[in-house]
């Protein structure tokens, strides 16, 4: 698949096919992950690939979204975060998120590409999710994907969610017109 076509096509699903996918496929979808950029090369992500229905039950009641607790897989993404927080200090809490979210988005990409489906699901209780993975307490737990197959076939967003014009200034901000280059007299 072309990349626009991924890009337009990529949304949150939350119904899903019995369909089981091939786990081998959701490896291929993290391992793009590690092609994202990372704050001094620093990879600080984690990733737990979860198959046991007993724990996708649990997580999904954890995370009060029911939509996913009879998917096959679920992906737990996490940071740690005291490499780049040393490194860069105060802002290293900003660079973790930056690079989780460039890494999360190759993954999904990734996801679309493989014709797989996924809703990012950032609303959990994360001591629980911690608790009940064994997940350290330094290590933060950044977003939660349950991976199957798209209930019925996937259609291309009719329209874009907002216009370019509303987000997008030049050389300030609040400037929606780009300036004409001045040429030189003469």
């Amino acid at each position: 698949m072309d990349l626009d076509k991924a890009i337009k096509l990529r949304k949150s699903t939350k119904k899903f096919s019995d369909k089981k996918p091939d786990w081998r496929r959701i490896i291929e979808c993290i391992d793009s992950t590690r092609y994202a950029p990372m704050a001094a090369g620093n990879f600080s992500l984690k990733f737990i690939l979860i198959d046991d229905r007993e724990k996708i039950g649990k997580i999904s009641g954890m995370c009060e979204q029911r939509f996913f607790s009879k998917v096959h897989y679920l992906v737990i993404v996490c940071s740690i975060p005291s490499r780049t927080k040393n490194a860069f200090k105060e802002k290293g809490e900003i660079y973790l998120r930056q690079q989780a979210g460039a890494a999360i988005e190759n993954f999904l990409l990734k996801i679309q590409d493989f014709g797989l489906a996924t809703c990012w699901v950032g609303h959990f209780i994360e001591e629980e999710i911690k608790r009940e993975l064994r997940i350290l307490d330094d290590v933060n737990v950044e977003a939660i994907f349950p991976i199957g197959y798209p209930q019925g076939p996937e259609k291309e967003r009719s329209k874009r969610k907002i216009s370019l014009d509303n987000i997008l200034y030049f050389n300030e901000y609040g400037n929606p017109r780009m300036r004409q280059p001045r040429v030189p007299e003469g």
